[in-house]
């Protein structure tokens, strides 16, 4: 059966006029040139530094941009483009609606989430209609958390990853496109992509028995050397900003890995294609 939740946790934002598509090229890390109606791509607004500052679906609607971002973050977003706005011929608003995700079935609704094809679909709805939900947020939390995908706020916060770390560099038709033109922070992005140093990585990290992971920002050690911190989790199973490189040294020497004194073990997702240095 199709899996079918309301992410409360996600709010809209509208963004429109005859110079949204130049202006939200110049400024964000996807591409939105020339998208399709109703098409979707991911991205994320930078800081000069090259660091997410905010994450976002893209969906085209008409001439008008919809963004579907954390609801925490939505009046801050809304505040960041307006500053970029300048002179341009853009309106930027909040948008009333609901998003909702549905994964684990044949008749998935909306669109595919271009992520990963198995986080499955999203809908945005912004009619007032009401949709059948048949899983909760917590549902899609722990969906998300066992493919090994990270998240804006519930698995690091604002200007503290790169988007190498937090796997956007993964994404085949979103995240970074490396080919388009200038945007906030790209030439640390691209100085990452192209000499290969992007060290840490988000992993999935679960407990040996099932229970409960420590909290959120928690050290991640082996042997006494620290490897990372943990990200969200839920229940036995969680995401991790890891060094790579202090991993395979860990685990090459057969030491245990800890979160905080609980000993996890670590699993990298089956999408990630390491960058060669």
């Amino acid at each position: 059966m199709t899996k079918v939740a309301e992410l409360t946790d996600r709010a809209l934002i509208s963004i429109g006029g005859a110079d949204a598509e130049d202006f939200l090229q110049n400024l964000i890390t996807c591409n939105v040139t020339g998208m399709d109606e109703g098409a979707a791509t991911f991205g994320a607004l930078l800081t000069p530094q090259g660091k997410i500052l905010f994450e976002f679906f893209v969906l085209r609607l008409g001439s008008t941009y919809v963004f579907d971002c954390a609801a925490s973050f939505q009046a801050d977003l809304i505040k960041r483009l307006t500053f970029y706005k300048l002179r341009a011929a853009v309106d930027i608003s909040g948008l009333d609606g609901q998003v909702f995700a549905s994964w684990n079935g044949d008749d998935l609704l909306g669109f595919a989430d271009p992520r990963l094809p198995a986080l499955g679909h999203r809908v945005i709805v912004t009619d007032g209609a009401n949709m059948a939900t048949t899983a909760n947020l917590d549902d899609y939390k722990s969906h998300r958390i066992l493919l090994g995908v990270a998240e804006l706020g519930e698995d690091f916060g604002a200007s503290e990853v790169f988007p190498h770390e937090a796997m956007m560099d993964q994404w085949a038709d979103a995240g970074i496109d490396f080919k388009k033109g200038c945007y906030v922070g790209q030439e640390v992005v691209s100085r990452m992509q192209h000499r290969g140093t992007a060290r840490s990585r988000f992993v999935g990290v679960a407990s040996g028995d099932g229970s409960p992971l420590p909290e959120l920002g928690t050290p991640i050690t082996a042997d006494g050397k620290t490897l990372g911190k943990l990200g969200g989790s839920t229940v036995g199973n969680g995401l991790a900003l890891l060094r790579l490189d202090r991993l395979e040294k860990a685990v090459a020497a057969g030491g245990k890995i800890l979160a905080d004194q609980s000993e996890i073990s670590v699993i990298v997702p089956a999408f990630f294609q390491p960058t060669a240095a």
